[in-house]
């Protein structure tokens, strides 16, 4: 994948949220399964008046606009948007899918990330390894003129990354790139492929301790952070960083507390009124010292985390405000295929913490420097005895 992070790229004015704003799409399991289905209270009486779920009325807008001719999507855009719901949205099938993509930590592409440069020219700022880039032998610090002879220039970063996916064109489709490194001048033809994101990042710092760098909960981040904790050195700290990381898959986000605790509560969270837990699995590593790294792009389910650790007492939280993503949403299929997804729910952290609007505040505030400050804290929590 090319562009920004992830879960910070932008969907759309008229999708409403970013891919970053889902908390738990692991949660729409139940919708599947029919135990997330229920919008009556079990006491209700057939002759109470109940209010209309707002995925009904959703659904019952694209389903008249499909009889009479009109847009289903549209009409579900705009009951979404006249719902209050802040977080609702509104995916096409084939946006969905890429959806569920992304979730699962895969895409299609060649394999690089790319950012303004400071001339305003695109810049590739990674390679993935092993990716369609990297054994054509691009390199970070490459400028990237031209995608299939049209030039990016001028173009928003978002515009070349879908340029470099090719929308709909899938794995095996060819992109000609035209790119120069200093004085060279070259263009390069790539087959796109089917990648898995790079989510989770370790690093041996120069001190002992271990940094992990969780940029999105995708499937399979959670036994990253775990396998990265368990094969840590004796003695050393963990230095979590969860900056930027705008969420993902709940799931994940509870097996990589259970990193960092020997079971117990994660976080609570009701969906349409039933309150239910998360709780981590046992066996984690109690006793490390712990710094959770954070800051306004700390988002969603990496805000459940960084409140299990921090309300557990497992971490000492450093960095500014967290970014207040604590509502739980579920999608629903409409009659021409597209889905919305909608907020039916909040989670708290375990000291009962409504993170919705309000964010996490760090225990220690720090902006510039962040990571220095971070670094020293964790040197001066000492080793687990």
């Amino acid at each position: 994948m090319s562009g920004p992070d992830l879960f910070a790229r932008p969907r759309g004015v008229r999708r409403g949220a970013t891919l970053a704003l889902v908390f738990a799409v692991v949660l729409a399991t139940g919708a599947a399964t029919g135990s997330l289905g229920r919008t009556d209270r079990d006491d209700a009486h057939d002759d109470e008046v109940r209010p209309v779920p707002a995925a009904q009325r959703v659904s019952e807008a694209a389903a008249r606009a499909m009889i009479d001719g009109k847009s289903p999507t549209e009409a579900a855009e705009d009951a979404v948007s006249r719902s209050g719901d802040r977080w609702g949205a509104v995916y096409d099938a084939g946006e969905y899918e890429e959806f569920e993509q992304d979730l699962d930590g895969r895409y299609t592409g060649v394999g690089l990330w790319t950012v303004r440069g400071g001339d305003g020219g695109i810049v590739v700022d990674r390679v993935q390894r092993g990716g369609p880039a990297d054994r054509a032998g691009i390199e970070a610090g490459d400028r990237l003129r031209t995608v299939d002879g049209r030039p990016v220039a001028d173009r928003r970063v978002a515009e070349v990354v879908e340029m470099l996916r090719g929308e709909r064109d899938g794995a095996g489709s060819t992109v000609e790139l035209g790119l120069r490194r200093g004085a060279r001048v070259w263009h390069e033809t790539l087959h796109r492929a089917d990648l898995r994101r790079e989510t989770v990042a370790v690093e041996r710092l120069p001190d002992g301790n271990v940094q992990i760098k969780v940029k999105a909960f995708t499937k399979g981040s959670g036994e990253r952070v775990r396998r990265a904790v368990r094969q840590a050195p004796s003695g050393s700290g963990v230095l979590l960083d969860l900056r930027g990381n705008g969420g993902g898959l709940v799931d994940e986000a509870v097996d990589a507390a259970s990193a960092f605790l020997d079971g117990g509560l994660v976080a609570t969270y009701d969906v349409r009124g039933e309150q239910r837990a998360l709780h981590a699995s046992r066996g984690g590593d109690a006793a490390r010292p712990v710094v959770a790294l954070v800051d306004g792009g700390t988002m969603s389910a990496a805000e459940l985390l960084t409140g299990a650790l921090q309300d557990r007492g497992r971490a000492v939280v450093v960095g500014t405000r967290t970014f207040g993503k604590g509502s739980v949403q579920m999608p629903s299929k409409l009659p021409d295929g597209s889905v919305a997804e909608l907020t039916v729910g909040h989670y708290s952290t375990p000291s009962g913490r409504n993170v919705d609007g309000r964010g996490l505040t760090p225990d220690l505030v720090a902006g510039d420097g962040a990571q220095e400050r971070a670094r020293t804290v964790l040197s001066g929590l000492g080793t687990p005895s």
